[in-house]
């Protein structure tokens, strides 16, 4: 179950110690800490876990079990990676663990991503489980990955350690297990606030195309 602490003016969003992956209820959950957040005016925020997975991405349990609701499921999935992608404060993913699919996508929204160094992958195994990307997944990918890193990591399925995954600009530094979220904090302290409303619109600029292509399931 996710979870919200604070690191001084630094709010610390642990998406639980399991797989978490994608369940609506998850989603509200992570809505509602992300809405106490902005209320709480911190400086910046980091999304971390608690396990040996940052997260696995779509629960395809619970859409094998409610098919006709794809179409509004997805919609919720790339609603919060809209929103992560354009929150007006600083963002960074503490990767502890695997990030696979939706999971490696909701680190990709992020400002910035630190990964483990020793263990586990970043993964967008779309294309060996036949599950082509959406325009707005692709277009999230692509607004944040150069078009070498985007072609090696999404038309190959391959799984990128700490070190692999920092040589492909995909991650921002690699740091020990027990440090993903200092490290983290590391690159976000020095940035001192910002005034959310000027980032928000920055940031919506920047990624104007992608969130207008996330908005379309």
């Amino acid at each position: 179950m996710p979870s919200l602490s604070y690191l001084d003016k630094i709010a610390v969003l642990d998406l639980g110690d399991g797989e978490n992956r994608f369940s609506p209820e998850f989603l509200d959950q992570v809505g509602a800490h992300l809405d106490t957040v902005l209320a709480d005016g911190v400086q910046a925020l980091i999304t971390t876990a608690s396990g040996k997975f940052y997260s696995n991405g779509l629960d395809l349990d619970w859409l094998g079990a409610n098919s006709e609701r794809f179409g509004w499921y997805v919609g919720q999935v790339q609603a919060l990676f809209a929103r992560v992608l354009t929150l007006p404060v600083p963002t960074a993913a503490a990767l502890p663990g695997h990030a696979f699919g939706a999971g490696a996508m909701l680190a990709i929204a992020h400002d910035f991503r630190v990964m483990r160094e020793d263990r586990g992958y970043f993964c967008f195994p779309e294309v060996d489980i036949h599950i082509p990307f959406s325009a707005g997944m692709a277009a999230l990918i692509q607004a944040k990955l150069s078009p070498k890193s985007a072609v090696a990591s999404m038309t190959t399925g391959r799984r990128f350690g700490g070190p692999d995954a920092l040589a492909h600009d995909i991650v921002d530094a690699v740091a020990p297990a027990d440090a993903v979220t200092e490290a983290a904090a590391a690159l976000l302290t020095p940035l001192g606030a910002k005034d959310a409303a000027t980032l928000g619109a920055i940031k919506n600029t920047m990624f104007g195309a992608a969130v207008t292509a996330l908005a379309t399931v």
